[in-house]
């Protein structure tokens, strides 16, 4: 897997105080913590993680974090309740253990999608969870490429929120692709693709007018933009079913798009995507390790690019009290 290319070093010193700086990993995404844990030239923390007979979850820090600044690698990421509750519980053991400060690091956040009320008597998920991680005990969050910007405001604790397109643009880049168009998948990711066309040297911008009639289902309806003879990257924050991605791609071919790329930081994945991502209508499917996939995940135009240096850089800037914003510009 490629890492982040950042445009800054680490500041002197360049090896991290092991007495203050600790870093902890859930279930979730072990491998990514390890590369961040490599990144940063220092070991993944001991932890006890068993299962009661009933399915209880027990978690002890086997080290003493009296006074550190503690960092816990966790994406809420399938199956999520699990690892949301295993996040909690993280949380709560090194808040009782002392820790200076804990931040949750946050690759996926799960729950996300309901962000406001869209018909009556909903729950708002992605408030609730963070209330959850907040009454846990957590002083921090790290966080990538947020559903929604406003989640941070549900938070009154600080928030950095990273992305993942330095990542994706780098890969990118190195493949020269000709005739770019950045095409938003939905009017409500505009921004988003705006902010990744600005970077891919001011390519021109298309959107897709999608109308959802359920969830997980989306209806096509047209492009607004000219793709033709062109190539065309759909950018998103996740593909989930695939199935507004794919329906996106055959779109784009009938309007005469001559490639069709997808970029998402997060590899959601849930089943029809494999079918229909791998169906031929994508010349690549280009995602990043923000979560974890089986090897029944994987298909011929799938490329998986790794966030741990990214991830790490921003962890190593909070510890030092600096800027992670710049990272980015």
């Amino acid at each position: 897997m490629r890492s982040a290319t950042l445009p800054l070093t680490l500041s002197e010193p360049q090896i991290p105080d092991h007495n203050r700086l600790r870093l902890f990993s859930g279930s979730a995404n072990t491998p990514l913590a390890q590369e961040v844990a490599r990144y940063l030239g220092i070991d993944l923390g001991p932890m006890v993680r068993k299962r009661f007979a009933d399915g209880e979850l027990y978690i002890q820090i086997q080290e003493s974090i009296r006074g550190c600044d503690v960092y816990l690698i966790q994406p809420t990421c399938q199956p999520v309740n699990d690892h949301l509750m295993e996040l909690l519980i993280m949380i709560d053991a090194c808040r009782r253990a002392s820790a200076r400060q804990i931040t949750a690091v946050i690759p996926y956040y799960g729950y996300a999608r309901a962000d406001r009320k869209t018909a009556g008597r909903e729950s708002i998920t992605a408030k609730l969870v963070a209330n959850l991680i907040t009454e846990a005990g957590a002083n921090r969050i790290l966080a990538m490429d947020l559903h929604s910007a406003q989640i941070q405001g549900y938070f009154d604790i600080p928030f950095d929120h990273v992305y993942g397109s330095p990542v994706i643009l780098d890969y990118l880049a190195s493949k020269q692709l000709p005739d770019i168009v950045v095409v938003s998948p939905d009017v409500g990711g505009v921004a988003r693709a705006r902010a990744f066309a600005k970077k891919l040297n001011d390519a021109p911008l298309a959107i897709i007018d999608k109308r959802r009639q359920a969830h997980n289902v989306a209806e096509v309806m047209n492009v607004i933009g000219d793709v033709k003879g062109k190539t065309a990257v759909l950018v998103d924050d996740m593909i989930d079913t695939g199935g507004t991605i794919t329906e996106g791609a055959q779109l784009l071919r009938r309007e005469g798009a001559r490639q069709v790329y997808a970029c998402a930081t997060h590899a959601v994945f849930s089943p029809p995507a494999i079918e229909r991502l791998s169906s031929g209508v994508l010349e690549e499917v280009i995602v990043t390790n923000t979560i974890p996939l089986a090897a029944d995940k994987h298909f011929p135009q799938l490329t998986v690019l790794t966030v741990a240096n990214l991830l790490g850089e921003a962890i190593w800037r909070i510890h030092e009290d600096s800027s992670v914003s710049s990272m980015f510009r």
